[in-house]
């Protein structure tokens, strides 16, 4: 490894020269405190930046064995970390000047998630410190401007890495603080388990978002208050009780009216398969890390899918054990959604009527009698939710507002009454008993889940496939895009970016034609699980690694491959 004033030499002798010849700069360079990688050059001053890594000594970077010492704590040791990288390298982005990107150093932003991220990264064995960000090379017009280079490589970078990944350097309190969290976190949902809880919503918690745009809590929000019939009681990991309202497995009905909470609850629920930092609001909010939202998702595409359990029998004969649709109603896609999250594991299904399709929710009992069974393909989700919770362990949270079929079929009934929760069970069902009860259809057989995944010659354009990624939204494979706006446990742009090389490695690597998408997920999570973000790209070095990926849950990579159009063709 050349030294760091090698590079400084380099950097003086290339000074106004074409723009080119920053490639020279490539490789490992050796500081005094930490190792500098420069991964890749940006070919042009307008062009994306450089791709930069360094890695700090276990001896050097200091962090304690004990903050990082089980998986969850050294998540909220690395995501500490990253927030002190990221504010540090605020402080001297575009200091440096120039043409285009000139001076920018960028670190990928954290969330109000307390996540794995490939932007930092602590080795458990040796305390290593690897933290991977971009720098936009200084350049006037074309021309390098390597003076500006070496003050951000040898003025600007130093202080960011002595400021956030020594940890004699760094707020030890908060970091403290943040590791606590996170075994507080790990300690209450092994409790859930073992008492049969999905979902546990602390006293105090601040649910509601300061905006539509915005994933920060709400000032001046009503703080949660569970009712008593509801409330258990929990320990952190310092054995300090922890009160709040637990959600046992079975059925669950929110009701109430609009405007009250129904809604924010379930969204709360929805995210809380993720851990959040301190002052979220939703620290203590924690659902069943394999609870799926579902949500109709008209236009749709549906591959090989076996919707038989809800929808059968169709007018033009059409089978639905292997269904296919390159545009789903809103019905057809709702199905499809039980399913694949069937498919992928769920452990639960969030459910908001605002955002499902009616007819696939609900058949009152006049329609039962005006259109009759064997002329209706589709068997609603009522008919099934108990077959789901008995047959397949498979819970249900339903946000109802103007649907009350539902309350004869519900385990436990929360009404959300200016935004705080009341168990209403055993009023709902004593009024329930003057209604008669939806007829519930036969039990249904189990869904196949053989499908086989092929390579699709398509996406390689020039020898490579192409990734591109639109914020939350969706992911570009080569020419063929996959919509996932409506997949809505996704909570950050770097799990598109995750997503995007797995769909790449699995159609370089992966898909076969001989393994269902079952196999191929759980392959490629095992080869997360031993190799770290590696796995993704296929490539063991630590440069070859993007540092703006955040690894998304199994269930999104399921809903990933079965939104993938070139499926179908």
């Amino acid at each position: 490894m050349k030294s760091a004033r090698d590079l400084q030499q380099l950097l003086e002798r290339i000074d106004h020269r074409g723009y080119p010849a920053y490639k020279d700069t490539a490789g490992a360079w050796q500081f005094d405190k930490y190792a500098l990688f420069i991964d890749h050059v940006q070919g042009d001053p307008f062009a994306a930046p450089s791709s930069l890594h360094v890695e700090v000594a276990g001896n050097v970077a200091g962090i304690p064995t004990a903050s990082i010492d089980m998986p969850e704590k050294k998540t909220a040791m690395e995501d500490y970390l990253l927030r002190c990288f990221y504010e540090q390298a605020g402080k001297f982005s575009f200091q440096a000047k120039g043409s285009g990107k000139s001076g920018v150093i960028a670190v990928m932003r954290p969330g109000q998630e307390m996540e794995r991220r490939s932007a930092l990264e602590i080795d458990a064995a040796s305390g290593k410190v690897l933290a991977r960000f971009e720098v936009g090379f200084p350049a006037n017009g074309r021309t390098i401007n390597a003076r500006e280079l070496i003050k951000i490589l040898f003025q600007f970078l130093p202080q960011c890495v002595e400021r956030a990944c020594f940890y004699k350097n760094i707020n030890t309190k908060a970091a403290q603080a943040a590791v606590k969290l996170a075994a507080d976190q790990a300690a209450l949902r092994a409790q859930m388990k073992e008492q049969g809880l999905l979902a546990f919503v602390a006293d105090g918690a601040v649910l509601p978002r300061a905006s539509g745009v915005s994933d920060k809590p709400m000032k001046g929000a009503v703080s949660f208050e569970s009712p008593e019939t509801l409330r258990v009681t929990l320990k952190k990991s310092d054995g300090a009780d922890i009160m709040g309202m637990g959600i046992r497995r079975g059925i669950t009905l929110l009701v109430g009216g609009g405007y009250h909470g129904k809604s924010t609850l379930l969204k709360a629920m929805e995210r809380g398969v993720y851990s959040h930092i301190a002052g979220d609001g939703r620290e203590y909010v924690l659902t069943d890390a394999d609870a799926v939202k579902i949500r109709a998702e008209d236009g749709r595409s549906i591959w090989h899918t076996d919707i038989s359990l809800f929808i059968g029998h169709l007018p033009n004969g059409k089978s639905t054990e292997c269904f296919d649709s390159e545009d789903a109603s809103g019905s057809t896609s709702q199905a499809a959604n039980v399913v694949e999250a069937i498919e992928a594991g769920a452990s639960a299904f969030l459910i908001d009527e605002d955002t499902s399709a009616t007819n696939f929710m609900i058949r009152d009992e006049l329609m039962q009698r005006v259109i009759a069974r064997d002329k209706e393909p589709i068997t609603p989700y009522i008919e099934r939710v108990k077959e789901l919770w008995e047959d397949y362990g498979i819970s249900t949270v339903l946000v109802a507002g103007s649907c009350g079929s539902y309350i004869d079929v519900a385990d436990t009934i929360i009404q959300m009454d200016s935004y705080l929760p009341c168990d209403i069970t055993a009023h709902a069902k004593g009024l329930a008993k003057d209604y008669p009860a939806v007829a519930q259809a036969p039990r249904g057989s189990h869904p196949s889940f053989a499908r086989k995944p092929r390579k699709h010659p398509q996406v390689i354009y020039k020898g490579r496939i192409k990734l591109k990624t639109q914020g939350r939204d969706s992911i570009s494979i080569g020419q063929e895009t996959v919509d996932l706006r409506y997949v809505e446990q996704l909570v950050d742009s770097g799990q598109l970016h995750a997503l995007g090389f797995m769909m790449k490695y699995m159609e370089e690597s992966g898909f076969d034609g001989s393994h269902t998408v079952q196999e191929q997920v759980r392959a490629m999570y095992a080869g997360i699980e031993k190799r770290g973000f590696a796995a993704l790209t296929g490539r063991g070095q630590a440069g070859d690694i993007p540092g703006n990926l955040m690894l998304p849950r199994k269930q999104e990579l399921f809903a990933c491959i079965n939104r993938y159009r070139l499926h179908l063709k």
